[in-house]
């Protein structure tokens, strides 16, 4: 008996019911008198149960003892009446119960959007992306919906076995001792069904996230799976996953689902001794026929809500944790912020400075190391070497994707951490190798450059991008549909939409990160030409392989390995026979420029 009152205090007074009720009650609060209001309705809804119960005692003294009809002739109206009320009050419970639930779950998921969107780009590229949509988006369901619903379905259990406890008292004290000794045993096995939840509960979501990764990776790439003929190797992965979560739901209904069957051992237990006892004080005339099938009834009636109520706390419990982890997700904090009181960018800066500067993905493996660069206004600086050296990680490190390890980029001799990273990231352009585009139309695309563009300002970008042509093509012009991330455009128009884009945000840094290396020599000539457009009055850092762009840069670094081996401009770094760039020149551009000066 103590054990039971010490696990129900820990539960709903000292531990995890108050504490995600505190942690839940912003996310309730605008809605705390329909959330209440479904949870009070509950208590009539399972109260009422006892009057079935309860009415037999009469109905069976008086027809069946006595033989007597007429003063029991309301009794089977009293109880359809309550029923339908029961029936109206379930539904305005449901009712209620599916609007605030919702309200409360949308609430949630957008504050861990807002949240996901905090994060910093080294999060996203070690996260899968299944992880990503059970975390943000699973667990709000399941910390909200469920936990409502299941608190619903608790009280209304909890309130259905207190009247039906209550009749079995009026009924006789004598039997009702003896159940409730029996119910409190039913009762005892919940106290460590949280302790075997906990670890389980993680591999079950592991489990869910690797699915959901299954899924996305089919989806994005189903042109390789084609072109490889992966389609059994994909298969066999799926299984081997769906094998996974089948252990793993074993191993959950192991340490869960034998609550269930064991109450349901224990309160068959009781009724078997109620049956016994009963007779016994039915011979003796302690009770009558009447109190005793109507204790009989509250009694059987007190079972399934007994047996339901293992199941309902489990998936309390499942609610509790699902709430745990959104609680540590809000709790994490991001790698990338504002500091206190940030600077706002200056757009009319003079130098940008890379000093002294290391930077690592994983502790102990640098991977730029003393990168030295100065860059004024205006000007062009080129990133050239090997692939993998380290030149997309020194353009990412501009607007903070990532920051640097020790030493820094500084604007003016002011380190960009100061900056407001809003202020900051407005002040940047970047187009990409394979740009991001949204599903939607191309108008949208293009706009998310600068919302507030006029009409003849997205015209002016759309012809510097080289895109007016294929534009005019178009039945639907701009407002042409691109499908999820532009797959109905090709490379070459995608880049054009990215570059247009670049041309609203008007920014005055521009990041070139291999730009046009995915593209074919008829669409790169076409981009390169917008290219150069989108370069004109900016401070430019460019990755590219095209010669004319890295030909005509104020300053080429070279850089292999995480270190910059060789600077100057074009003609400065060829006269070094023995140079990595004059090397690098020979064997990638050498026949492209003879072809072009041809």
């Amino acid at each position: 008996m103590l054990k039971i009152f010490g696990f129900l205090k820990k539960l709903f007074v000292n531990n995890s019911f108050v504490i995600n009720y505190r942690r839940m009650w912003p996310y309730v609060k605008p809605y705390w008198f329909r959330a209440l209001l479904s949870v009070l309705v509950a208590i009539p809804i399972g109260s009422m149960d006892a009057v079935i119960a309860l009415a037999l005692r009469p109905y069976m003294d008086l027809v069946m003892v006595e033989k007597s009809l007429a003063s029991s002739w309301y009794i089977p109206i009293v109880i359809v009446v309550f029923t339908c009320i029961q029936g109206a009050l379930t539904y305005a419970s449901e009712y209620l119960n599916t609007w605030v639930g919702t309200k409360i779950t949308n609430r949630l998921k957008y504050d861990l959007y807002k949240k996901m969107l905090s994060y910093d780009t080294d999060y996203f590229t070690k996260t899968n992306s299944g992880d990503v949509l059970f975390t943000f988006n699973n667990n709000a369901d399941m910390a909200c919906s469920g936990l409502l619903n299941n608190l619903k379905s608790f009280v209304e259990k909890v309130f259905r076995s207190i009247a039906l406890v209550g009749v079995l008292f009026y009924n006789s004290w004598q039997l009702a001792l003896v159940c409730s000794f029996v119910l409190f045993g039913a009762l005892l096995p919940m106290t460590s069904l949280r302790r075997k939840l906990n670890g389980v509960f993680s591999q079950n979501i592991l489990a869910d996230s690797a699915l959901l990764t299954m899924y996305n990776e089919t989806y994005a790439g189903n042109r390789t799976i084609s072109a490889y003929n992966l389609e059994d190797y994909q298969q066999n992965k799926f299984k081997h996953l769906l094998h996974n979560v089948f252990i793993i739901r074993l191993k959950m209904l192991q340490k869960t689902r034998w609550l269930t069957p064991v109450m349901h051992i224990i309160s068959s237990v009781g009724i078997g001794l109620s049956i016994w006892f009963g007779s016994h004080l039915i011979l003796s005339g302690q009770i009558t026929s009447g109190a005793f099938v109507s204790f009989l009834t509250a009694l059987i009636m007190l079972y399934q809500p007994i047996k339901g109520l293992g199941n309902t706390y489990n998936s309390v419990l499942m609610s509790f944790l699902a709430i745990e982890r959104v609680f540590d997700i809000f709790a994490t904090v991001p790698k990338i912020l504002n500091i206190k009181n940030p600077k706002p960018f200056d757009s009319t800066f003079k130098t940008i400075q890379l000093k002294d500067l290391y930077f690592e993905y994983d502790a102990g493996v640098p991977v730029l190391k003393d990168i030295n660069l100065t860059v004024n206004r205006g000007e062009t600086l080129a990133l050239v070497g090997n692939s993998g050296g380290g030149k997309t990680t020194v353009v990412n490190l501009l607007p903070r994707f990532y920051d640097a390890t020790s030493g820094g980029v500084y604007v003016d001799d002011i380190n960009i951490k100061e900056f407001d990273l809003h202020s900051l990231r407005q002040n940047i352009a970047v187009v990409f190798q394979d740009n991001f585009l949204f599903s939607g139309t191309i108008r949208e695309n293009i706009l998310l450059g600068n919302e507030n563009a006029t009409e003849e300002e997205i015209q002016n970008a759309v012809k510097m991008a080289y895109l007016d042509d294929f534009i005019a093509g178009l039945k639907h012009g701009l407002d042409t549909r691109i499908g999820e991330r532009g797959m109905m455009l090709s490379g070459g128009q995608r880049q054009r939409v990215a570059i247009a884009r670049a041309f609203l945000k008007n920014a005055p840094i521009l990041i070139l990160d291999e730009a046009t290396s995915a593209l074919d020599n008829k669409s790169e000539a076409v981009v390169q030409k917008a290219i150069e457009n989108l370069m004109q009055d900016k401070t430019v850092f460019v990755i590219a392989h095209r010669l004319s762009t890295i030909r005509n840069a104020t300053k080429i670094a070279v850089i292999n390995e995480g270190r910059i081996v060789e600077e100057g401009t074009h003609s400065q770094l060829l006269k070094n026979e023995c140079g990595a760039y004059k090397m690098l020149y020979d064997m990638q551009f050498k026949s492209k420029e003879q072809n072009e000066q041809s």
